[in-house]
């Protein structure tokens, strides 16, 4: 026979006369210091710092792949970083030729 738990709904009050957090956990106040300061942070730092922990991920990875594979990946990111470079250099030239705005 298959035993299925019975589904207990979370209780807002424990049945020992105290709440379950305290009054500032319950308006939001008694946060971890990390989360204070990343709600701090604008949202392009944290969209920064995302971008930087998603490179690290990405790097590691990497350096975990067998070295042909690993040797391709490198090519195709320097070709790639060398038409970036490009496309910023053609975008400076085209916004310093255009005429001013209105």
């Amino acid at each position: 026979m298959i035993r299925t738990k019975p589904k207990t709904t979370p209780v807002a009050e424990p049945d020992a006369d105290r709440p379950a957090g305290s009054g500032e956990e319950w308006l939001g106040r008694n946060r971890s210091s990390k989360r204070r300061l990343w709600e701090r942070l604008n949202p392009l730092s944290r969209k920064q710092i995302r971008i930087v922990a998603e490179a690290l991920a990405l790097q590691q990875t990497h350096a975990q792949l067998p070295e042909p594979l690993r040797a391709r990946l490198s090519a195709t990111l320097q070709e790639l970083d060398r038409l970036v470079t490009r496309i910023r250099a053609l975008l400076v030239e085209v916004a310093r030729r255009a005429p001013p705005g209105p």
